[in-house]
C-alpha cells in the first residue's frame, strides 16, 4: 500500500470514529522517520485509545501489521507507528500542551487538515 493510501485510510477512519481536529503534517524532507504524521484530538483518554484501537484494526484488514503503539492503558497521548504514516492521538490538553504541529512546522508553511 502506498504511503497516500494509507494516510487516507487512517483519516478516513478518525473522520468515522469522531476524532476531532485532525491535521496530518507532511514530514517527507525533515525526517527519514515517517513520510506523514496525523495528530488527532479525542474527547478522554478512552476515546484515544479506542481511536488508536479502530485505526490499528482496519489496517490489518487491509493486509497490514503496525510496527508498534505506545501510550495505551489511561494515556493522555496514543501514538501508533505504521510505517509511512505515525498516528499520534491525544487529549485536548496534551495536545495544547506538547503543540506538536508547532514543533513540525517552519515559519510559513501551512499544516494541512
Amino acid at each position: 500500500m502506498q504511503a497516500e493510501q494509507l494516510l487516507k485510510l487512517v483519516e478516513d477512519e478518525l473522520n468515522e470514529r469522531k476524532a476531532h481536529q485532525v491535521s496530518t503534517l507532511d514530514v517527507r524532507g525533515k525526517t527519514s522517520i515517517t513520510d506523514y504524521m496525523v495528530i488527532a484530538t479525542a474527547t478522554s483518554t478512552r476515546h484515544a485509545k479506542s481511536l488508536c484501537d479502530y485505526v490499528v484494526e482496519k489496517v490489518k484488514a487491509n493486509g497490514l501489521q503496525p510496527l508498534g503503539q505506545e501510550g495505551e492503558g489511561g494515556s493522555d497521548w496514543v501514538l501508533v507507528d505504521l510505517g509511512d504514516v505515525v498516528l499520534h492521538v491525544m487529549t485536548g490538553q496534551a495536545r495544547e500542551f506538547y503543540q506538536l504541529e508547532k514543533l513540525w512546522s517552519v515559519a510559513g508553511e501551512k499544516v494541512a487538515s
